[in-house]
């Protein structure tokens, strides 16, 4: 028998098993940030109502996911597609802002995402130590701050935004280091599109945060 597998802690993917899902899960992560572009550059001129619309069908997509997902991998795949370009158009009116108004946020934000996901990534990918009840924490801290944007759309809290954004990165730092662990434990190479979901949509909101604090201060100055 391979040591390699008599020792390996329960619940952890083989070795193979985790290189071949870490390759295609990253590759669906890619696809969609491509789909995601090209919905961005498509919907630059879009309107409210449109963006709204876009927000639903990006997000019923993800819902046929988590039910498409033990049945065919082909629709789950499709809906990943689906989702991409759609949550592409539904922001495509915020980066076209950013864009006019202040580039220079738009390229401190990706670089500031790349390494936010990188480092949040690998020491969730690397860690030993079971992160999955910091989930539930993550989890609640999210609602949460979706209760604190409620309230900052009524009321007028000092520098409010960039609190906002502070903490959304605390919480999407745990829920990075969650969801790349998820991938190196897991052992159904058919979750791959659904893990790819969750990167991105940590990679997707990571980038808005740091789109908030880099576009705020320059409006600032």
């Amino acid at each position: 028998m391979d040591d390699s597998i008599a020792y390996r802690p329960a619940g952890y993917a083989t070795r193979d098993q985790s290189h071949i899902l870490f390759a295609q899960t990253m590759l669906f992560v890619a696809g969609t940030a491509a789909l995601f572009a090209l919905g961005a550059y498509l919907g630059r001129d879009f309107g409210g109502g449109g963006a709204i619309i876009a927000y639903i069908v990006s997000f019923a997509a993800l819902i046929g996911m988590q039910f498409s997902a033990r049945r065919s991998r082909e629709v789950t795949i499709g809906l990943l597609a689906l989702f991409g370009l759609f949550i592409g158009l539904a922001v495509a009116p915020t980066l076209s802002y950013y864009a006019s108004q202040d580039p220079q946020a738009l390229w401190q934000s990706g670089g500031a995402t790349a390494l936010f996901i990188a480092g949040f990534g690998a020491a969730g990918y690397a860690t030993r130590r079971d992160l999955s009840a910091l989930a539930r924490y993550a989890f609640w801290a999210l609602v949460a701050l979706i209760g604190f944007g409620i309230v900052l759309i009524f009321v007028n809290i000092p520098n409010g935004a960039l609190i906002y954004a502070v903490l959304g990165l605390v919480i999407f730092a745990a829920l990075t280091m969650i969801d790349f662990q998820r991938l190196r434990r897991n052992t159904d190479l058919n979750s791959a599109p659904l893990i790819a979901a969750s990167i991105f949509l940590d990679i997707l909101n990571v980038f808005l945060f740091f789109l908030q604090i880099f576009g705020g201060r320059s409006s600032d100055r």
